[in-house]
């Protein structure tokens, strides 16, 4: 099936880019292109595309208010392009929580290495949200605040989205699976000891990880690892957002830090975390890996694989959304030890590449959905 795209952006420099990229792609087609949010929201509706881009800052109307009307009017899976800075993590991050899938960074030599992986890297995204169906929208209880693009337009100082990020929708996956949707099943603890939790996720990453971590309770016993592929200019913003909306203590792990319980670590992104010591006094260490045969920056096979070195038996590791396989011979490891593994479900994943990958290798103990994971952590940590 072809996937349909809308190109939307103020530049026709970068429409036209994206366009010629995109129709590289024998499955993948543009149908059409906006030069601002109003009329994304427009053509959305009146040429129902598969998938939108969509850029951040536009004049009329900026992108984090046009994927509120499109998700609130014509749910439709959009990939935002943002530009690398603390500015464009915050907006980009409202993007996600207004109902945008995944992003890209808009220079595409910060994408990849080269031209030619940039491409395919563009065409992959488009193609894998392409496959997601989007509908309706939840309204949230947190009080919408003013986009951060809208912000940067007109230069107002305003109470900053990293305290209180627009949840005013999001997008929900369509059950395909009625014997995993988290509805029925009442979690039971095994009765298992741990001293650490770990969880890796990728494409669909930070609405997961903020649904999962803002219900946990400010005791809860244990560290806790965040392995989210993102770049490097977004893992601060994103850090200083969970740490605001969660109950535990959330932050950007540096090197040294001492594992404490009660707080989680975000792996800083472009760089590796490893867990190292034993017996109490595990601590982190970060650093730059510039081998060309490792893809992702942070991996979950890393920081997983050291987890399992220096913690033994006594990890509980989800793998959540995300594309690829990155997390499963880290699990693999995990398992051997003794640990246990849970994988995110395919119904609730916008991905379901890396838990897939876990569960088809028979790594995973439970399929749980996105709502009901934290439920199912704080039972079988004895928190909840």
């Amino acid at each position: 099936m072809t996937i349909r795209v809308l190109v939307v952006d103020d530049s026709s420099f970068f429409r036209r880019r994206v366009s010629e990229i995109l129709n590289q792609d024998p499955n993948i087609e543009v149908i059409g292109t906006a030069n601002n949010g109003k009329e994304a929201v427009e053509k959305a509706a009146e040429l129902r595309p598969s998938v939108i881009t969509m850029d951040i800052e536009m004049p009329v109307l900026d992108g984090i208010s046009a994927v509120k009307q499109i998700m609130q009017q014509t749910p439709t899976p959009i990939l935002m392009f943002s530009s690398l800075t603390h500015d464009g993590a915050s907006a980009t991050l409202d993007a996600l929580d207004a109902g945008a899938l995944d992003f890209l960074p808009k220079k595409f030599e910060d994408i990849a290495r080269d031209k030619e992986e940039a491409t395919k890297v563009l065409q992959q995204k488009v193609r894998e949200i392409g496959r997601r169906r989007v509908s309706g929208f939840r309204p949230s209880r947190v009080a919408a605040t003013p986009s951060t693009a809208s912000r940067i337009a007109s230069e107002r100082t305003t109470t900053s989205s990293l305290r209180q990020p627009d949840r005013s929708f999001s997008q929900r996956a369509p059950v395909t699976d009625t014997r995993n949707t988290g509805t029925s099943e009442r979690p039971k603890a095994s009765g298992k000891q741990y001293k650490l939790m770990a969880i890796g996720t990728s494409t669909g990453g930070p609405v997961a990880l903020q649904k999962v971590l803002t219900q946990l309770p400010a005791n809860f016993p244990h560290p806790i690892l965040l392995i989210q592929h993102m770049p490097g200019a977004f893992t601060p913003a994103f850090a200083q957002r969970l740490d605001t909306l969660c109950k535990i203590k959330v932050k950007e792990a540096e090197n040294g830090d001492l594992l404490k319980p009660g707080v989680a670590y975000l792996a800083p992104g472009g760089k590796q975390m490893l867990v190292e010591g034993r017996s109490g006094s595990q601590k982190l260490k970060i650093y730059e890996d510039d081998s060309p045969r490792v893809t992702y920056k942070p991996s979950v096979d890393i920081t997983f694989a050291s987890a399992a070195k220096s913690y033994g038996d006594a990890v509980l590791a989800i793998v959540l959304t995300g594309m690829g396989a990155d997390g499963r011979d880290g699990a693999r490891l995990l398992k051997q030890a003794g640990s246990k593994i849970w994988a995110q479900d395919e119904a609730s994943c916008v991905v379901y590449g890396m838990p897939q990958a876990v569960a088809s290798a028979g790594l995973s103990e439970k399929s749980i959905a996105l709502a009901d994971v934290a439920k199912h952590i704080n039972t079988e940590i004895g928190c909840g």
